[in-house]
């Protein structure tokens, strides 16, 4: 147990350098949340609803983080910071990262029966913060979603995805076989190609602009009457 118990805390450690010691992780809202959770979860699943319940309810007063009992989670879960949701039917894999206030939110299925309405994240996926991630949907291995993304679709493995509505963006080999990223998004590889074409749309828009500028006022001089000549001679 204790060694499970290490082998976790130093798994937090290795995605995030800011603890000096085990100690110091034992304090973390992140890990009293999923402490709590399991006890949540087993009552859960022995069908003791209220008391699964109610131990949620205490965990997310006392974590800011509100795991519904019905979800599964892996091994390694590791939550930085609170303001987290996580709904009944989530699946979580092993090594996932999730930043802080990150939705795992659901959907109303069609045939208004309760089912699966909640996202399958696979293993060593890395959330950012402020992602939304809604409905049943999967989150395939190694994904990244960038911090405020809006995930409402599959995610491929490996994929990064940024954006409102998330799109998915090339990440070089070096990146994508880093074991961590923080935040899900490196700083500048996966938006660099978007940025320059979308700098080169602002300019050719401006330099058409201009063109159409310069063509009215060419077309406004050819059609405009000749100026009025001043009073300088005698009326007849």
């Amino acid at each position: 147990m204790f060694d499970r118990l290490k082998a976790y805390l130093d798994s937090v450690h290795a995605r995030d350098p800011a603890p000096r010691s085990r100690w110091e992780i034992l304090f973390y809202p992140g890990v009293w949340a999923l402490f709590f959770h399991r006890i949540a979860h087993w009552l859960f699943e022995a069908k003791l609803f209220f008391l699964a319940r109610l131990v949620n309810h205490f965990s997310r007063f006392l974590t800011a983080i509100d795991i519904h009992p019905g979800a599964q989670i892996g091994r390694n879960f590791f939550i930085d910071h609170g303001f987290t949701v996580i709904g009944e039917t989530a699946e979580i894999g092993d090594n996932v990262t999730i930043y802080q206030c990150v939705t795992l939110g659901g959907t109303n299925p069609a045939n208004g029966k309760g089912g699966k309405r909640h996202p399958t994240i696979c293993d060593n996926v890395i959330i950012g913060s402020g992602a939304q991630i809604i409905g049943p949907i999967t989150v395939g291995e190694r994904a990244r979603i960038g911090a405020n993304a809006v995930v409402t679709d599959e995610v491929p493995e490996g994929a990064t995805m940024i954006g409102l509505k998330a799109r998915s963006t090339l990440v070089s080999a070096e990146e994508w076989v880093r074991e961590f990223i923080p935040y899900g998004t490196p700083c500048d590889d996966p938006c660099a190609e978007t940025g320059k074409l979308g700098r080169d749309c602002v300019e050719k828009l401006e330099s058409e602009i201009a063109m159409l500028k310069a063509e009215i006022a060419a077309i406004r001089e050819a059609v405009s009457p000749p100026a009025l000549s001043s009073r300088s001679g005698t009326d007849d």
